[in-house]
């Protein structure tokens, strides 16, 4: 039986998760969005686009109207949140967050309903908040809960170094801890090329240049492109955590869950190295930090407490 992924938004993000998924031929897609006929038009576009590129995997588009169609959840495997309104230029990932804990309340009341063993991903923004918010919701499990944000962000990391140091970005290996925002916490000490930590090549100045424009990575975009925000990197890790799951990768990746007790965190979803299988998040891996790195993470995860207040839990 054909494996079953649902994917909330059928916007730039969600129709690009959609193809990344399809493309890979191991499950069928269902695409959902408010917007009447936007579900439907993209899967029958994506669905289409089979035959040319050998795939057969089914894509389905729903409008939610209505209260109804919710029940095309069912049988989900996982389900991937990218709902919501996006920044706009100036506009702070904080200032979203009671449009979209609003609508992140009626998908997870759906999802617990509907899809109740499902794996949750979530993309929306502010991430680490509104993952804690959907958790609050839904009930389920840390392990069936994941928010997406240091995959992004570690990428950004990458491509901005192997650029500096003029490198294929498949040298470099980074990791980007804490929340998804200004306070997030790069690690240059675990980041490398070709092995060698990045530390030894490049000045403090140039490296404190690039930990700035990775904090600022996605606004950056949203600025350059004025009426959205960034999409062609979020679906790709979007897919890279969904393989990780789909085919039991055991893949230790940055990702979004909540922390009970790991890194002197109880309580509150941040960003952290999280092997992936096909049990969701299988096991928060721990990494000796130093004293400054631990303060920063713990600023971090402040910072995802402050929104909760906003979000009123």
């Amino acid at each position: 039986m054909q494996r079953k992924i649902s994917v909330i938004g059928a916007g730039k993000t969600g129709a690009t998760t959609a193809q990344r998924l399809a493309e890979r031929n191991y499950a069928d897609i269902v695409l959902f969005d408010v917007v009447e006929g936007l579900a439907e038009g993209e899967a029958l576009d994506l669905l289409e686009s089979g035959p040319i590129l050998g795939f057969d995997s089914m894509v389905t588009g729903v409008t939610i109207k209505d209260g109804q169609g919710y029940e095309h959840l069912a049988g989900s495997q996982i389900v991937i949140m990218t709902g919501g309104i996006a920044r706009k230029p100036g506009m702070s990932r904080d200032d979203l967050v009671k449009t979209n804990q609003k609508i992140m309340h009626g998908w997870a009341e759906a999802i617990k309903e509907h899809a109740p063993q499902s794996i949750l991903i979530v993309l929306s923004n502010p991430v680490d908040a509104i993952t804690q918010y959907a958790a609050h919701v839904t009930q389920f499990p840390r392990e069936r809960i994941i928010g997406q944000a240091g995959i992004l962000d570690s990428a950004r990391f990458r491509t901005f170094i192997a650029q500096e140091l003029n490198v294929s970005v498949q040298n470099v290996d980074a990791y980007v801890l804490g929340s998804h925002g200004d306070e997030m916490v790069p690690l240059p000490r675990y980041t490398t090329v070709a092995g060698i930590p990045l530390p030894e090549l490049l000045s403090a100045d140039r490296l404190e240049a690039l930990v700035k424009r990775t904090r600022t990575g996605g606004a950056e975009i949203v600025n350059l492109l004025k009426t959205g925000s960034a999409f062609y990197a979020p679906s790709a890790a979007l897919a890279e955590m969904t393989d990780a799951i789909v085919l039991d990768r055991k893949k230790i990746l940055p990702c979004t869950v909540r922390l009970d007790g790991e890194y002197g965190l109880s309580g509150v979803f941040a960003g952290v190295p999280v092997k992936l299988g096909a049990g969701g998040a299988e096991e928060i891996v721990k990494w000796k930090l130093t004293d400054e790195e631990v303060v920063a993470l713990h600023k971090s995860a402040q910072a995802v407490r402050e929104v909760l207040k906003v979000m009123g839990i």
